[in-house]
């Protein structure tokens, strides 16, 4: 959150970290404190995914070196594909053991372990989204989660909102000075938040015969929220 402080408060005494001095500022009229959030949308230019290899095996060691060979497949297809290095990242490995229950004898019965490693993809042409996910599933992925969308960049959108959220706050305050019979504003405080928008990643198993399929999964990107909030502080003015 950015914070600034026009020198213009309050009647008491703002006390300050031990290298400022302290310092007093009065406020003649009424005070209205107002919160305004815009939203400006725009085309997205990355799409994030994640795709994993989850495998089985009768001992630990055995599934991990399974699901070794097996990721080891597809991080290469990912390369292959053309993603940079610094854009594949592991988001997580988990062994766990795995059993069945015996309903005759009424106990837990040990079937082996199971490994799945899972990495995160960031893909900057999201035109070739569809056709890396099902790359990915040819290549051994067993489950995919996303395609989540972003900008890389979203200073002149953030802009934009900042300006609209300005201007209706401003407007918002004056409003509120005349209903209550002052002329003006005059600003004492202003904060702001950002915070992005975007569809929420849903995780799916593939378990598809990509081979037979005839044209690549579909995606579509919409758009992507970029919102800022701003909190701001007027005294009302004759």
């Amino acid at each position: 959150m950015i914070r600034y402080a026009l020198p213009l408060l309050a009647a008491t005494a703002i006390t300050l970290p031990a290298s400022a001095a302290e310092v007093q500022m009065q406020v003649q009229g009424p005070v209205v404190e107002l919160s305004v959030t815009e939203t400006v949308k725009a085309r997205p230019d990355l799409a994030t995914v994640s795709a994993g290899v989850t495998s089985q095996a009768r001992t630990a060691v055995e599934a991990m070196r399974l699901n070794a060979r097996e990721m080891d497949t597809v991080i290469k297809k990912i390369k292959a594909l053309g993603v940079d290095e610094d854009d594949i990242q592991t988001s997580g490995i988990n062994l766990n053991a795995q059993y069945d229950y015996d309903r005759t004898n009424q106990r837990q019965v040990f079937r082996g372990y199971q490994v799945s490693n899972r990495v995160s993809v960031i893909l900057r042409d999201i035109e070739e989204t569809g056709g890396v996910l099902d790359a990915l599933v040819a290549a051994g992925a067993t489950d995919l989660s996303g395609p989540s969308f972003s900008m890389d960049d979203d200073t002149a959108v953030r802009a934009q909102a900042r300006k609209a959220a300005w201007a209706k706050a401003s407007a918002q305050a004056t409003e509120y000075a005349q209903m209550a019979g002052y002329s003006g504003v005059r600003l004492l405080e202003i904060s702001e938040n950002v915070h992005s928008s975007r569809p929420q990643p849903m995780m799916r198993t593939m378990v598809m015969d990509v081979a037979e399929s005839e044209a690549a999964t579909p995606v579509q990107p919409g758009l992507v929220g970029t919102a800022v909030t701003i909190s701001v502080k007027y005294e009302m003015t004759r």
